[in-house]
Parts: structure tokens; C-alpha cells; sequence
């Protein structure tokens, strides 16, 4: 029986061929950082700040900044420091696997969800409060997160209870099921069975659900008598589905084309871990008339208790 040290720490191999780029890239991401963090929290208080924006829709915007802003701070960080130290404790990684895999399926579940709201306000305008209220909102949002934890931590201890006596070093730059299950010295067929499954199917079964939304809505809108309010509706659909295309649109194309190489592979999933969290406050706050009523609002009030005599 060969001699194995037993894994305490690994290290990720990082980002490939980045040779003598660390310091161009370390600003890249940070600027994306602080912009996603600046975008978001903006969002967030321009909602819970303006009374007019409590509703159903903005109530899931709201949580979808908080899910951005986790999803950006538990790899981008990473990701910086790695630049330069690429060692990751065992508790570390494990933390990465749950709140990757947690975030990123509430995420999805999330776009179902604002579909639903969508598809109720356009579809059923004058019961929408009704099967809209607050209540079905909170249960909708709660379910999000309790099933994305439950399917997170399902992932997360399939993977951590395999023995890692080997090799610790991780080809990818953050921990992930796939990278790290490579390196367990035992039978990885039902972790790898049961995470290509639920990887693939969560967010299938989400992008069907909200095209099946999409096409009652453009039924609906087809069926319209008035252009305004035809408009309407387009607007108000317009900046859920750019974010839908952002969001499952790297991922279709990751896990229909497994033979990417690197090159290709590589730049589409930082652009799904840097750049599509900072995506989501811009698109709404570009599209959105309502949140840019908001945030003048608030400028208004900040510069008229600036000039009031202390």
C-alpha cells in the first residue's frame, strides 16, 4: 500500500497562460469588484429608500442585488489574492464549493421566479396583487434560498467526504466540484454523477420554465390593442431577459461545447464570476425609469440637507 500525506490545504493553479500580467489583471477585477459592490448597494438603497419602488418586481431586484454582491465576493476576492498566493485552505475551499454552488442556484431559481412576477403582471393585470401579494412573495424568495442551500450542501459534502491523500493542486482558479473531485484517491463516479445532474438540470429546468413565461407574455402582448401599452410591457420585460442572457448564455455554451479549449473556456467563465454581477444594476438602472427617478431623488434630498444650516 503506497504512502499518501492526507490533503490539509490546496493550491490553485490560477488563471492559464497570464504569465507577467498579474498587476493588469489584479486592477481588471478589482475595478469590477468595487463596481459591482457601488452598483448594487446603490440599488439596493434607491429600493428600500423610494416607497414607490415596494413592489413584487423591485422586492426581487433587491434580492438579486444581495445574491450579486455575494457571488462577486466569494470569488473575485479570491481571485485577486491569487494572483500572487494560490494556496487555499481545506475550510477555505469547502466554503468556495457551498457558496459558489448556493448563490449561484439561487440565482437561478431567482430569474424563474421574476419571470413568474413578469408574466403575472402582464398575463393577469387586474388579479396580479392577488396572486402577487407580499405573502406569496416572501414564500417565493425564502424558497429560493432554503432550495438552493439544501441542493449546495448536498454538492459540497459529496465532494469533501471523498479521501484526498494525493495531489493538491487544483487546476482552475477557485474551488470548484469538478477541478477538486480529480484529485480524490476513491471512486468520484456518484459526486460526478450526481453534480453533472444537478448542475444541468437546475438551471434547464429554470431556462424552460422562463421561456414558457416569455411566450405567454408575448402572446399577451401580440393580443394588445393599445401601442403604449404594448410598450409598456416590453420595457418592463426587457431588462429581465438581457440579464437572463447574460446569466444562462455562458453557461449553455460551457456545457453544450465541453470541448472548449482553455483559451475560449477560460475568458467565459470569468466573464460569468467578474463581469455579469456588475451587468445586472447597470442594465436596470439604464432601462429602468423608475429607478433612475429613485436615485435622482436621492440626490436631491442629499444636496437640499447639505445646503439646511447645521
Amino acid at each position: 500500500m503506497e504512502n499518501h500525506s492526507v490533503v490539509t490545504h490546496f493550491i490553485l493553479l490560477g488563471i492559464p497562460h497570464t504569465e507577467g500580467l498579474h498587476t493588469i489583471l489584479f486592477i481588471i477585477f478589482l475595478a469590477f469588484y468595487l463596481c459591482t459592490l457601488l452598483g448594487n448597494l446603490l440599488i439596493m438603497i434607491a429600493i428600500i429608500s423610494g416607497s414607490h419602488l415596494h413592489t413584487p418586481m423591485y422586492f426581487f431586484l433587491c434580492n438579486l442585488s444581495v445574491l450579486d454582491i455575494g457571488f462577486s465576493s466569494i470569488s473575485t476576492p479570491k481571485m485577486l489574492t491569487n494572483l500572487w498566493s494560490r494556496t487555499i485552505s481545506w475550510g477555505g475551499c469547502m466554503s468556495q464549493v457551498f457558496f459558489y454552488h448556493f448563490l449561484g442556484s439561487t440565482e437561478c431559481l431567482l430569474y424563474t421566479v421574476m419571470a413568474y412576477d413578469r408574466y403575472a403582471a402582464i398575463c393577469h393585470p387586474l388579479r396580479y396583487t392577488v396572486i402577487m401579494n407580499w405573502k406569496v412573495c416572501t414564500v417565493l424568495a425564502a424558497g429560493t434560498w432554503f432550495t438552493s442551500s439544501f441542493h449546495a450542501t448536498i454538492l459540497t459534502s459529496l465532494t469533501f467526504t471523498l479521501p484526498y491523500c494525493g495531489s493538491n493542486e487544483v487546476d482552475y482558479f477557485l474551488c470548484d466540484i469538478f477541478p477538486v473531485v480529480k484529485l480524490a484517491c476513491a471512486d468520484t463516479l456518484i459526486i460526478e454523477t450526481v453534480s453533472f445532474t444537478n448542475i444541468g438540470v437546475v438551471p434547464m429546468v429554470c431556462f424552460l420554465l422562463i421561456l414558457m413565461s416569455y411566450v405567454r407574455i408575448a402572446c399577451s402582448v401580440v393580443k394588445m390593442r393599445s401601442a403604449e401599452s404594448r410598450r409598456k410591457a416590453a420595457s418592463t420585460c426587457a431588462a429581465h431577459l438581457t440579464v437572463v442572457c447574460f446569466f444562462f448564455g455562458p453557461c449553455a455554451l460551457l456545457y453544450t461545447q465541453p470541448s472548449l479549449t482553455d483559451v475560449l473556456a477560460t475568458p467565459i467563465q470569468i466573464f460569468c464570476n467578474v463581469v455579469t454581477p456588475m451587468m445586472n444594476p447597470v442594465i436596470y438602472t439604464l432601462r429602468n425609469k423608475e429607478v433612475q427617478a429613485a436615485f435622482k431623488r436621492m440626490k436631491g434630498s442629499k444636496i437640499q440637507s447639505s445646503l439646511q444650516p447645521s
